[in-house]
């Protein structure tokens, strides 16, 4: 399972790196230190919190003119799959993104519940894909972990 690092998870959930800090210190949100001393969130967790927050939320959003095609990075916070296709639900922010695709391609991007996801909205269909790391290093702690276990 991947473990997202302070800034990262912070990122997602649309909060400063101390606001997700002072969370996790009050018990809010379950962080865990690397072996490095660098503090992170698993991913598995942050579906799990970062759903919790959506449900809270109120619906505030204004709708808005947006274009043809949109991209939201979210975490994968459910996949319900049988032998042929499979639900996947996205939480990108407020908002929340249900896919239906092949299992193979579940499988081929390695979604699951905690991993990170972009939804690329077009009109009806929506396109998950899995972000591509910078070229100076890995975005997440766990990476190298997550190649071992490929």
């Amino acid at each position: 399972m991947p473990v997202f690092r302070i800034g990262e998870a912070a990122r997602l959930l649309g909060v400063s790196d101390d606001t997700l800090r002072r969370w996790a210190d009050i018990g809010r949100v379950a962080s865990t230190t690397t072996e490095s001393g660098r503090r992170g969130v698993d991913g598995a967790e942050l579906a799990r919190f970062v759903t919790a927050l959506a449900a809270d939320a109120e619906e505030v959003v204004p709708q808005l003119p947006a274009s043809a095609c949109n991209q939201l990075a979210g975490l994968v916070t459910r996949v319900i799959r049988d032998q042929v296709m499979a639900q996947v639900e996205i939480q990108a922010g407020p908002h929340r993104i249900v896919s239906l695709m092949s299992a193979e391609a579940v499988d081929e991007l390695g979604l699951e519940p905690g991993v990170l996801a972009v939804a690329t909205v077009r009109s009806t269909s929506v396109v998950v894909t899995m972000p591509q790391p910078p070229l100076n290093g890995p975005t997440r702690i766990s990476q190298a972990k997550r190649s071992k276990n490929a």
